[in-house]
């Protein structure tokens, strides 16, 4: 496979990733319900920076310049999600881009989407929080016989807890509360609750 230097000549730190966020909106503050069924008083709408073409290729050339040099076949993000931000990786590395997505429950590869045997594959994500979401996709793929390079993502929420037994490389951490619905101090306020990511819980 032909693979195509990476542009990412000027890494992104992760002030400059967050900059990005709040300029497009992105970062919302109020009572929302994220992914992993957590409740949180501020969301990372990804979709928002996301939608400008250029801004997502700048941040998929920041996230493959992490990985250059480790010969990825595949990259594979979880639907909703992850499908733009692993797409942009995937077209700087010259790689394929697949995705999984739930079916009955768990995450699969399905629209005639196939691993060849031991392809080397990199999961990309665009906010990572529990990492729930990674870990199910990192399954799906290596049933299906690929050999697992590492994770990328936009933004790590998770406050530095994830391991997923491979290298985790985010472009930018950011420290958020999150809380249990049975103990979520915004509930007891009487704050509306939001749910504005693509799983509804």
């Amino acid at each position: 496979m032909n693979r195509k230097s990476t542009g990412a000549d000027r890494k992104l730190t992760s002030v400059q990733v967050l900059e990005m966020f709040e300029k497009r909106g992105a970062l919302l503050s109020g009572h929302f319900q994220l992914t992993s069924g957590l409740h949180s008083d501020r969301y990372l709408q990804c979709a928002l920076v996301l939608q400008y073409p250029e801004t997502a290729g700048e941040l998929g050339a920041a996230i493959a310049a992490k990985f250059q040099g480790d010969e990825i076949d595949c990259v594979v993000g979880p639907a909703v999600g992850g499908i733009v931000i692993a797409h942009e990786v995937g077209r700087e590395l010259g790689a394929r881009v697949m995705f999984c997505e739930r079916e009955a429950g768990s995450m699969k590869l399905r629209r005639g989407f196939a691993i060849a045997g031991n392809e080397r594959a990199l999961v990309v994500e665009d906010v990572t929080t529990t990492g729930g979401s990674v870990r199910e996709v990192m399954s799906a793929l290596e049933k299906a016989g690929a050999v697992i390079v590492g994770v990328g993502a936009i933004i790590d929420r998770s406050g530095g807890g994830i391991k997923f037994g491979v290298p985790f490389k985010p472009l930018a951490k950011l420290e958020v509360s999150t809380f249990e619905p049975r103990s979520c101090p915004l509930c007891k306020q009487g704050l509306p609750l939001s749910k504005p990511g693509s799983r509804q819980i």
